[in-house]
């Protein structure tokens, strides 16, 4: 399991002009089985993704393509996580 975190960097300002390739960046993942949840980093600080089903390299390979990150709108960190203990609604992602 991944936690990827997308911060905002100098560029921030030109998110609006990427903002519908981003969006369809987020609605393949979610539609290729590899994103489990996305949402905002507070206060504004820039998005965060949990994905699985996947590996480091591929992952790598799909967070470049966002548009965000390639045009340097956001920093992309990528955090591999290995679950040990989750809440029982959440015990799929044992794997």
């Amino acid at each position: 399991m991944f936690i990827i975190l997308l911060k905002f960097s100098d560029n921030k300002s030109q998110a609006n002009q990427f903002m519908e390739g981003h969006k369809e960046w987020i609605k393949r993942g979610f539609d290729g089985g590899i994103f489990l949840m996305t949402g905002s980093l507070q206060p504004k600080l820039g998005g965060v993704v949990l994905a699985h089903n996947t590996s480091l390299a591929d992952l790598e390979s799909r967070v470049a393509d966002d548009p965000f990150v390639a045009e340097n709108v956001v920093k992309p960190e990528i955090l591999e996580v290995t679950p040990s203990r989750v809440n029982d609604q959440l015990t799929t992602l044992l794997g």
